[in-house]
């Protein structure tokens, strides 16, 4: 664990071979969705589709560099157009004994330089790769083994700045109970995931005086997490169910000794289900404590409501108060307004908009706010043929000073994205 750029080149290669071989991994959920029928390669009982994304994404906050190659380090993030090349695998076979399913892309980020001189350095591998196995779906107790890799400038960690590269992995174990007619499921399950970071520009912000706020000593919150749980659901209604979630998760760090481990226990519970024809509630509150030497705890809750507008629009908003481990601070809270849009017009024409905005509490009085927005349309060109453009924002405000914790950014992007 003191090498991570060793740990980096080890998970890579995995990132490579998931993308090469057919049987052991597969690509990410596109946005043009899975080709029909007779397309791609037959395995099994299933087809295995090769796809390549090709984008340029106009970047306005890639990374932390000097003006000019050599001048003086700008205050703020910056702007870079950047190409992605994204080779991928989906392969699909079902089967009530033993499904599989299978994500996975390679994308080669490539900083061209035009905007900001010597960011091309930064040209950097990301990608991701996700394999679930579902055994006896149809049975009375059902089980899923998966496993998920991802590795991109989108840290999981809300406590860093911007400019780092993170390296997530997470194996899970999920088992499915329904005795009796189904109308009890309970569902416990254990998860162990690890995450590590580098610096992506190479710079530390101007003005950056605390770790968090620093890439170049991101890789010093290097950490692993454990989760146990269970969740249970009881259908009292044919529609309507009570919800019960609970679980005991432990975060601990590899080469930090400053941040105190987090053990934290929560109990939720609620109700869920259909209102009317168009709209689904669900509605759950609990306590979620810290056991370990950082102490606190709070009341955490979720209110959801989707809308079925009509047979072509969805719309999705809620209010979602949490409770979680993280670098730095051991421990933070975070009070989250998001709403989501999505209609299909006609066969071939999609449109998103999603957006939230977060209050985040650090223990120890840090406190930030976060504002994103994602929305764009999509087209289907041809079966195999997709077309995408959208516009992202990423607003970051903190109660530290520094730049790489107060940043606006914004992204636009044009996609093709080619499936057999």
């Amino acid at each position: 664990m003191k090498q991570p750029a060793g740990t980096f080149r080890l998970a890579l290669g995995a990132l490579a071979l998931a993308a090469l071989l057919p049987l052991t991994a597969s690509a990410q959920a596109f946005t043009g969705g899975r080709p029909p029928g007779g397309n791609g390669l037959k395995v099994g009982n299933g087809r295995l589709h090769p796809t390549l994304d090709l984008e340029t994404r106009l970047d306005s906050g890639v990374g932390y560099f000097r003006e000019a190659g050599t001048g003086p380090l700008s205050p703020d993030l910056s702007g870079e157009l950047a190409l992605h090349i994204r080779p991928g695998l989906l392969l699909d076979v079902p089967s009530p004994k033993l499904a599989i399913a299978l994500r996975g892309n390679l994308d080669y980020v490539a900083y061209t330089g035009l905007i900001t001189a010597g960011s091309g350095a930064a040209s950097h591998l990301e990608g991701a790769a996700d394999l679930a196995l579902l055994f006896n779906q149809e049975s009375t107790l059902s089980v899923e083994v998966g496993d998920a890799l991802t590795r991109s400038d989108r840290t999981r960690t809300v406590a860093l700045g911007a400019g780092v590269l993170s390296l997530f992995n997470e194996a899970h174990v999920k088992a499915q109970w329904k005795p009796g007619g189904g109308a009890l499921e309970v569902t416990p399950a254990v998860a162990y995931a690890m995450e590590f970071f580098e610096p992506l520009g190479g710079m530390a912000p101007v003005g950056c005086t605390d770790a968090a706020c620093d890439p170049l000593a991101a890789s010093q919150f290097n950490y692993g997490n454990l989760r146990v749980g269970a969740e249970g659901r009881w259908r009292f209604l044919p529609k309507t169910a009570v919800v019960v979630d609970t679980g005991l998760e432990y975060r601990g760090y590899f080469n930090d000794t400053t941040t105190p481990s987090a053990t934290l226990l929560h109990a939720m519970a609620g109700v869920s289900g259909l209102v009317s024809p168009r709209i689904t509630l669900t509605a759950k509150a609990g306590w979620s404590q810290n056991l370990g030497a950082g102490g606190g705890g709070t009341v955490v809750a979720q209110a959801e409501g989707t809308y079925l507008w009509g047979p072509s629009l969805t719309v999705k908003g809620g209010y979602l108060r949490a409770f979680e481990p993280v670098a730095a601070y051991g421990t933070f809270r975070d009070d989250r307004v998001y709403a989501e849009a999505r209609s299909v017009m006609g066969s071939r024409l999609a449109l998103h908009a999603t957006g939230a905005l977060d209050f985040l509490s650090f223990t120890g009085g840090r406190s930030d706010t976060l504002v994103t927005l994602d929305l764009g349309p999509e087209y289907q060109i041809r079966p195999w043929l997709v077309g995408a453009v959208g516009y992202m924002l990423s607003t970051r405000s903190s109660s530290l000073g520094a730049a790489g914790l107060n940043y606006t950014r914004h992204e636009g992007y044009a996609r093709v994205s080619v499936s057999y």
